[in-house]
């Protein structure tokens, strides 16, 4: 029976991990992973997960089953970072834990699916999985141009798929930190997709992976909040992996949003199913430890600086990016305008093998770069490599 099955193509990621682990060159760059790394390379466990962690050790006391939903205290603990002062946002939200926000995302177009949903908008380029999630339902995706060659958004064609969507259609937009452009949307045009949505009726998905790797947490939930408030139901997928260091421990959550009270008790109903029958219940470890330090004082302010110097790291290398201007035919002005880990850089797949078989700098075949792979002491080696491959 297996003979039947077609051979897959590898991760590129993956294979590009292994590349770059192969190489013995001691200056090598990595900015192909996606992952947080501070000045001296690591990707620490943050200190507030670590003090939660000892008090899961101290004090749990059962590892018994949690159900489908999850961890609810760690859900409704999320909801005031996500949707502001009124968590529930008047009654009109409902959520449960996932297994990272790949979960969230997974289940979201599931319950979309369900519920009738045909077709998505979904905006160009986007994170790699968005389309293998999708294409793995069967929903049919119907491509935006997300960015324009500026570095910046092309709202245009943002405005135009969601008032083009039909009433059985969604919209798939990133919440903050655009993955894998950095491109986000400034208020005004987040103001701009909220009177679209309300007055085409398209459905908004919202995946929101790197809140408070932006502009920090408020600025960057902001957006979403304005699309909430002008529509009658959406659903927002939620990743802590990225925020709260939680990468191998798939910490995520899955909000839904509706106007009536029966309607949000069916849809939670359904996605509960839904998630019975695709995972059974979430992990329980990291979202607990989020829990914990959201429950707590000392460890959400330990938290929130540990995530302020994230945050100021990638935005002192965006600056120092900009500041170079152009290197070869790459403009870097525009990184500096962008948010998050990633930005995309305009080279050739050519250019992208150049720069790693001759300067040992490791990126994504489609220009992808994590600019958290950079420090103070390699980005001028950088910068070069990048003007004389592309010069």
């Amino acid at each position: 029976m297996l003979e039947r099955l077609e051979p897959q193509s590898p991760d590129a990621l993956l294979a590009l991990i292994k590349l770059h682990a192969a190489d013995p060159r001691g200056d090598k760059i990595d900015l192909g992973v996606g992952v947080y790394r501070t000045e001296e390379g690591a990707t620490p466990v943050f200190a507030a997960i670590k003090d939660a962690e000892q008090r899961l050790i101290d004090d749990q006391d059962s590892k018994s089953y949690l159900g489908p939903e999850g961890d609810m205290g760690f859900v409704n603990a999320l909801m005031p970072w996500i949707f502001g002062e009124d968590a529930t946002m008047g009654g009109r939200i409902a959520g449960m834990q996932t297994p990272g926000g790949t979960g969230a995302v997974r289940l979201a177009a599931a319950l979309a699916q369900k519920a009738g949903m045909k077709r998505l908008h979904m905006g160009v380029p986007s994170w790699p999985n968005h389309a293998q999630i999708l294409g793995d339902l069967g929903l049919e995706i119907a491509p935006f141009d997300h960015a324009s060659a500026d570095g910046t958004a092309d709202i245009d064609a943002v405005l135009g798929a969601i008032r083009s969507a039909g009433a059985d259609e969604g919209v798939l937009l990133h919440g903050c930190c655009h993955n894998p452009t950095g491109i986000d949307y400034t208020p005004e045009e987040w103001a701009q997709i909220a009177d679209a949505f309300e007055m085409s009726g398209a459905f908004p998905i919202i995946d929101t992976a790197y809140q408070g790797l932006g502009r920090g947490l408020e600025e960057d939930a902001a957006g979403l909040r304005m699309v909430l408030a002008k529509v009658p139901e959406a659903f927002i997928a939620y990743s802590c992996d990225k925020n709260f260091g939680m990468y191998r421990d798939r910490v995520g959550a899955f909000y839904i949003l509706s106007d009536g009270k029966e309607t949000l008790d069916r849809a939670f109903s359904n996605a509960n199913a839904l998630a019975r029958a695709s995972w059974s219940m979430p992990p329980d470890h990291g979202a607990a430890a989020v829990r914990l330090i959201l429950r707590d004082n000392a460890l959400t302010q330990m938290w929130q600086d540990e995530l302020d110097a994230m945050r100021a790291r990638m935005r002192q290398v965006r600056d120092r990016l900009a500041a170079a201007g152009m290197a070869g035919s790459v403009d870097l002005a525009p990184l500096g305008r962008q948010n998050g880990l990633f930005s995309m850089l305009p080279v050739t797949k050519e250019q992208v093998a150049s720069l790693r078989e001759d300067h040992a700098i490791y990126m994504a075949g489609s220009g992808r770069i994590n600019v958290a792979g950079l420090t103070m002491g390699n980005i001028d080696r950088f910068i070069d490599a990048i003007a004389e491959v592309t010069g």
